[in-house]
Protein backbone atom coordinates (compact mmCIF):
# COMPACT_ATOMS: atom_id res chain seq x y z
CA UNK A 1 0.00 0.00 0.00
CA UNK A 2 1.30 3.66 -0.81
CA UNK A 3 -0.03 6.24 0.21
CA UNK A 4 1.81 10.12 0.24
CA UNK A 5 -1.06 11.72 2.43
CA UNK A 6 -1.41 11.00 6.07
CA UNK A 7 -3.74 8.00 6.71
CA UNK A 8 -6.18 9.45 9.02
CA UNK A 9 -9.46 7.84 10.09
CA UNK A 10 -11.29 8.37 7.26
CA UNK A 11 -9.38 6.42 4.96
CA UNK A 12 -8.78 3.67 6.99
CA UNK A 13 -12.35 3.25 7.43
CA UNK A 14 -12.91 3.26 3.29
CA UNK A 15 -10.07 1.00 3.05
CA UNK A 16 -10.87 -1.32 5.40
CA UNK A 17 -14.72 -1.38 3.97
CA UNK A 18 -13.72 -2.16 0.20
CA UNK A 19 -11.26 -5.08 1.41
CA UNK A 20 -13.81 -6.50 3.77
CA UNK A 21 -16.37 -5.96 0.65
CA UNK A 22 -13.37 -7.84 -1.64
CA UNK A 23 -13.42 -10.87 1.31
CA UNK A 24 -17.13 -11.31 0.96
CA UNK A 25 -18.22 -14.44 -0.63
CA UNK A 26 -20.28 -14.19 -3.61
CA UNK A 27 -23.50 -13.36 -3.78
CA UNK A 28 -25.45 -12.34 -7.26
CA UNK A 29 -28.31 -10.69 -5.26
CA UNK A 30 -25.63 -8.39 -3.58
CA UNK A 31 -23.22 -7.96 -6.69
CA UNK A 32 -19.97 -6.13 -5.78
CA UNK A 33 -19.44 -4.00 -8.63
CA UNK A 34 -16.20 -1.50 -9.54
CA UNK A 35 -16.86 1.25 -11.32
CA UNK A 36 -14.26 4.12 -12.68
CA UNK A 37 -14.18 5.91 -15.83
CA UNK A 38 -10.86 7.47 -17.79
CA UNK A 39 -10.46 9.78 -20.32
CA UNK A 40 -8.65 8.54 -23.80
CA UNK A 41 -7.31 10.88 -26.94
CA UNK A 42 -8.78 9.10 -30.19
CA UNK A 43 -5.71 8.92 -32.37
CA UNK A 44 -5.27 8.26 -35.97
CA UNK A 45 -1.59 7.12 -37.60
CA UNK A 46 0.04 10.76 -39.76
CA UNK A 47 2.03 8.17 -42.03
CA UNK A 48 0.73 4.81 -43.07
CA UNK A 49 2.68 1.84 -41.96
CA UNK A 50 4.35 -0.89 -43.80
CA UNK A 51 2.65 -4.00 -42.92
CA UNK A 52 4.35 -7.10 -41.83
CA UNK A 53 5.94 -9.58 -44.50
CA UNK A 54 7.91 -12.80 -44.53
CA UNK A 55 11.42 -11.45 -42.99
CA UNK A 56 10.55 -8.31 -41.86
CA UNK A 57 8.28 -6.93 -39.12
CA UNK A 58 6.05 -3.90 -39.31
CA UNK A 59 7.40 -0.55 -39.51
CA UNK A 60 5.64 2.17 -38.07
CA UNK A 61 5.85 5.81 -36.98
CA UNK A 62 5.14 7.45 -33.81
CA UNK A 63 3.51 10.52 -35.60
CA UNK A 64 -0.30 10.56 -34.93
CA UNK A 65 -3.43 13.19 -35.68
CA UNK A 66 -5.05 13.96 -32.46
CA UNK A 67 -8.73 13.27 -33.38
CA UNK A 68 -10.65 14.43 -30.24
CA UNK A 69 -11.57 12.50 -27.05
CA UNK A 70 -13.63 9.83 -25.86
CA UNK A 71 -14.11 8.67 -21.93
CA UNK A 72 -14.41 4.93 -21.10
CA UNK A 73 -16.39 4.01 -18.35
CA UNK A 74 -15.52 0.39 -17.02
CA UNK A 75 -18.15 -1.45 -14.06
CA UNK A 76 -16.07 -4.69 -12.92
CA UNK A 77 -17.93 -7.66 -11.32
CA UNK A 78 -14.61 -9.30 -10.76
CA UNK A 79 -16.11 -12.36 -8.44
CA UNK A 80 -18.29 -13.38 -11.54
CA UNK A 81 -15.65 -12.35 -14.06
CA UNK A 82 -17.93 -9.90 -15.63
CA UNK A 83 -17.89 -6.12 -17.17
CA UNK A 84 -19.53 -3.91 -19.13
CA UNK A 85 -18.06 -0.89 -21.01
CA UNK A 86 -19.57 1.91 -22.02
CA UNK A 87 -18.21 4.65 -24.29
CA UNK A 88 -19.26 8.34 -23.88
CA UNK A 89 -18.37 11.47 -25.41
CA UNK A 90 -17.64 13.55 -21.78
CA UNK A 91 -17.18 12.29 -18.17
CA UNK A 92 -20.50 14.21 -17.19
CA UNK A 93 -22.97 13.62 -13.99
CA UNK A 94 -25.47 12.35 -16.49
CA UNK A 95 -22.85 10.25 -18.18
CA UNK A 96 -22.25 8.66 -14.96
CA UNK A 97 -26.15 8.57 -13.74
CA UNK A 98 -26.89 6.69 -17.62
CA UNK A 99 -24.23 3.88 -16.96
CA UNK A 100 -25.64 3.74 -13.66
CA UNK A 101 -29.11 3.08 -14.76
CA UNK A 102 -28.14 0.57 -17.50
CA UNK A 103 -26.36 -1.64 -14.61
CA UNK A 104 -29.81 -1.67 -12.36
CA UNK A 105 -32.09 -2.03 -15.26
CA UNK A 106 -30.27 -3.71 -17.47
CA UNK A 107 -27.04 -5.97 -16.57
CA UNK A 108 -28.50 -6.75 -12.72
CA UNK A 109 -32.19 -6.14 -13.12
CA UNK A 110 -32.05 -9.13 -10.86
CA UNK A 111 -30.30 -8.23 -7.97
CA UNK A 112 -31.52 -6.71 -4.46
CA UNK A 113 -28.73 -4.25 -4.12
CA UNK A 114 -25.71 -3.17 -6.26
CA UNK A 115 -22.82 -2.60 -4.00
CA UNK A 116 -21.04 0.19 -6.17
CA UNK A 117 -17.04 0.71 -5.29
CA UNK A 118 -16.34 4.15 -6.66
CA UNK A 119 -13.85 6.73 -6.10
CA UNK A 120 -14.32 10.65 -4.85
CA UNK A 121 -14.98 12.00 -8.17
CA UNK A 122 -17.18 15.00 -7.82
CA UNK A 123 -19.93 13.32 -10.82
CA UNK A 124 -19.84 10.08 -8.05
CA UNK A 125 -22.77 11.22 -6.06
CA UNK A 126 -26.81 10.94 -5.55
CA UNK A 127 -26.91 14.83 -6.84
CA UNK A 128 -26.09 13.18 -10.80
CA UNK A 129 -29.23 11.38 -10.44
CA UNK A 130 -31.90 14.00 -9.37
CA UNK A 131 -29.92 16.30 -12.09
CA UNK A 132 -30.35 13.74 -14.86
CA UNK A 133 -33.83 11.63 -13.97
CA UNK A 134 -37.07 12.91 -12.23
CA UNK A 135 -37.17 12.68 -9.04
CA UNK A 136 -39.38 9.25 -9.06
CA UNK A 137 -36.70 7.63 -11.84
CA UNK A 138 -33.78 9.21 -9.42
CA UNK A 139 -35.13 7.28 -6.24
CA UNK A 140 -35.88 3.91 -8.26
CA UNK A 141 -32.26 4.02 -9.16
CA UNK A 142 -30.50 4.94 -6.00
CA UNK A 143 -32.76 2.51 -4.34
CA UNK A 144 -30.74 -0.25 -5.50
CA UNK A 145 -27.41 1.71 -4.95
CA UNK A 146 -25.13 1.24 -1.74
CA UNK A 147 -22.40 3.11 -2.34
CA UNK A 148 -18.71 2.45 -1.81
CA UNK A 149 -16.09 5.03 -1.84
CA UNK A 150 -12.20 4.36 -2.14
CA UNK A 151 -9.90 6.71 0.68
CA UNK A 152 -8.76 9.74 -0.99
CA UNK A 153 -5.88 9.49 -3.06
CA UNK A 154 -6.27 5.26 -3.05
CA UNK A 155 -8.44 5.05 -5.86
CA UNK A 156 -6.06 2.12 -7.19
CA UNK A 157 -8.17 0.32 -4.01
CA UNK A 158 -10.90 0.30 -6.82
CA UNK A 159 -10.56 -3.12 -8.88
CA UNK A 160 -12.14 -1.34 -11.98
CA UNK A 161 -9.43 1.08 -12.64
CA UNK A 162 -6.87 -1.61 -12.59
CA UNK A 163 -9.22 -3.04 -15.57
CA UNK A 164 -9.33 -0.35 -17.28
CA UNK A 165 -5.67 0.60 -16.92
CA UNK A 166 -4.91 -3.09 -18.32
CA UNK A 167 -7.68 -2.97 -21.17
CA UNK A 168 -6.10 0.90 -22.28
CA UNK A 169 -2.34 -0.31 -21.73
CA UNK A 170 -3.10 -3.43 -24.27
CA UNK A 171 -5.00 -1.24 -26.35
CA UNK A 172 -1.55 0.90 -26.78
CA UNK A 173 0.86 -1.89 -27.48
CA UNK A 174 2.14 -2.68 -31.08
CA UNK A 175 3.40 -6.12 -31.20
CA UNK A 176 6.49 -6.48 -33.37
CA UNK A 177 6.84 -10.46 -34.84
Amino acid sequence: MWCIQTIDTEYRDRMYDILNLYEENYNPKKPLICLDEKPKQLLRDKRISIPIKPGSSEKYDYKYIRNRTANIFMAVEFKAGKRVTQVTKRRTMKDFAQIVKILVTENYSEAEVIRLVTDNLNIHKEKSFYETFNEEEAKQVLDKIEFHFTPKHASWLNAAEIEINVMISLNDIKVNL
